[in-house]
């Protein structure tokens, strides 16, 4: 029996080092980046994989995805609708009363400190809902 986020007996963080290798662009490269940080800012956080080939980052709930496209590399949070967001990182799935998500292209400089303080506020909102 498989576990979750394993696909052929390999398990989720396997299967995100192997895309990352896979894609051998700017892409693979930005989701080592935003993978480091999220590790950073979320050490407790579970890496599965799911939806064939999605990364996706666990505490209590999904904190974010990791979804690789041509132009982009996108990292969608699943409660980012309910996140501050101070420095404005959020540009993309701005429309819905739940997900949010920050699209990175080619060349994008990444705010570290925001990243990882929206992280680290994903993840103290989905333990704060998991308590009730």
């Amino acid at each position: 029996m498989q576990k979750e986020g394993e696909q052929d007996g390999k398990a989720a963080s396997e299967l995100i080092d192997a895309r990352i290798k896979e894609l051998g662009d700017w892409r693979g490269e930005m989701l080592a980046r935003l993978r480091a940080l999220i590790r950073q800012a979320a050490p407790e956080a579970v890496e599965t994989w799911k939806w064939r080939g999605v990364p996706v980052w666990e505490d209590a709930g999904i904190i974010c995805t990791g979804e690789t496209y041509k132009a982009v590399v996108k990292l969608t949070f699943a409660r980012g609708a309910a996140l501050p967001d101070p420095k404005k990182l959020f540009n993309s799935s701005l429309e819905g009363n739940t997900r949010r998500a920050i699209d990175f292209k080619q060349g994008d400089q990444v705010d570290e400190a925001a990243l990882k303080a929206l992280v680290r506020e994903a993840v103290a909102l989905n333990r704060s809902k998991a308590k009730r």
